[in-house]
């Protein structure tokens, strides 16, 4: 009833592989990014912008849903895609990292995480399988379990514990969502187009930098059985040579015929060398949130907009690039709307870095379709992107 996923291309030299996910609410070509609607909105972006910037699929998050405005309204809305209007892919992750970052204000048991709201204090519950019915009323096409993610960096003792954990809660996860997603799934999906797809259950696999501890989580995770499998727990302050190489490790352990996804990464140099290593799905806060910041990502680097060294600069953000805003305004004014703390200052910085971000991937799935992908990467990596470059 979930997803189909269907490979169409491999890169040859590298793990690289271009495919279809095929959902309820539409395909989505692989690799992909994924922009982040934490609340049921890509802050500073309006539904038509995204449309119009070819964004396939776009995430939400469980806990902020929950805390407002409920998952019983979104659900009386028919799910989240009539909810916030959005008829195209929806990935929900379960609220886990959320409500691990609560730091004094949660407690992590068997049974699930007792925490207490941001908002206003308020103690709530997430269990495995509360977390399944939530997303599940808010009608996600894929859908996340709980784990645990724990800081880095995390003793041995903390990181099996934190596999252990996780491993039971996907069991449990896996018994609520089979017995569940039929009668539990949003009313859109009967609507949708495509009866024979439904919501999908990815599993995720945590163990921090510890290879073995990431090797027996990752066997536990795929023994269950799952939609597609995701790599959790990275990005959270490791060293690079960590992230690309226990992504590198856990890819090698997750099956060929199911979509990977790295959660919460990262840079554009990340996405292209993680989609090297055979990684399909990614999502990140970084071209959002970073824009809001007066943070743009050019081919040339990455642009501090905010500086007063662009007052006079009437080029665009970037002359390799053709997105509406290039076309239009200047690195001047921009950096103008910044200075005087004009709302659109957000709203052009994040659709330019989003439209970045979803065509360097639609470069990398050309790329890959037509046995590029090698003279792409090497080219990427010697000339483009660096984080530590800015123009």
């Amino acid at each position: 009833m979930g997803l189909k996923f269907t490979v169409v291309a491999k890169d040859e030299s590298t793990r690289a592989r271009t495919g279809i996910l095929h959902t309820a609410h539409g395909d989505v070509e692989t690799p992909i990014f994924m922009p982040v609607g934490t609340a049921g909105t890509v802050k500073a972006m309006t539904h038509d912008q995204l449309e119009e910037l070819e964004a396939q699929i776009i995430l939400a998050n469980t806990y902020h849903l929950c805390m407002r405005p409920g998952h019983e309204k979104v659900r009386e809305f028919g799910g989240l895609h009539r909810f916030m209007s959005w008829p195209h892919p929806i990935l929900t992750d379960s609220g886990g990292f959320q409500v691990m970052s609560l730091k004094g204000l949660n407690k992590v048991t068997e049974d699930g995480v007792w925490f207490s709201s941001h908002l206003d204090g308020s103690r709530h519950f997430f269990s495995p399988e509360g977390v399944m019915e939530f997303q599940l009323s808010l009608g996600s096409d894929i859908i996340m379990p709980l784990d645990e993610c724990v800081d880095y960096p995390a003793s041995h003792e903390t990181l099996n514990r934190s596999v252990r954990l996780t491993s039971r809660w996907a069991e449990r996860s896996k018994e609520f969502f089979a017995e569940n997603a039929a009668t539990l799934r949003g009313s859109d999906f009967e609507q949708a187009g495509k009866s024979d797809l439904g919501p999908s259950l990815f599993g995720i696999v945590q163990g921090g930098t510890d290879r073995e501890l990431r090797r027996e989580s990752a066997l536990e995770i795929c023994e269950t059985c799952f939609d597609g499998y995701a790599i959790g727990g990275l990005s959270v302050g490791e060293p690079k040579e960590d992230l690309y190489g226990v992504t590198d490790y856990v890819a090698g352990f997750l099956p060929e015929d199911r979509p990977r996804y790295l959660m919460g990464v990262g840079t554009p140099e990340d996405l292209v060398r993680c989609v090297a290593l055979g990684v399909d799905m990614f999502d990140c806060v970084m071209p959002t949130r970073n824009a809001r910041n007066g943070c743009v990502f050019t081919s040339a680097g990455k642009l501090v907009i905010k500086s007063a060294r662009y007052a006079n600069d009437a080029g665009p953000l970037d002359p390799k690039c053709g997105c509406r805003v290039c076309r239009r305004y200047s690195r001047a004014y921009i950096r103008h709307l910044f200075a005087v703390g004009e709302m659109s200052a957000s709203v052009l910085a994040t659709y330019h870095n989003l439209r970045f971000y979803l065509d360097m991937m639609k470069r990398v799935r050309q790329s890959i379709k037509f046995g590029g992908f090698g003279k792409f990467l090497s080219e990427f990596l010697e000339n483009s992107w660096q984080e530590s470059h800015s123009v």
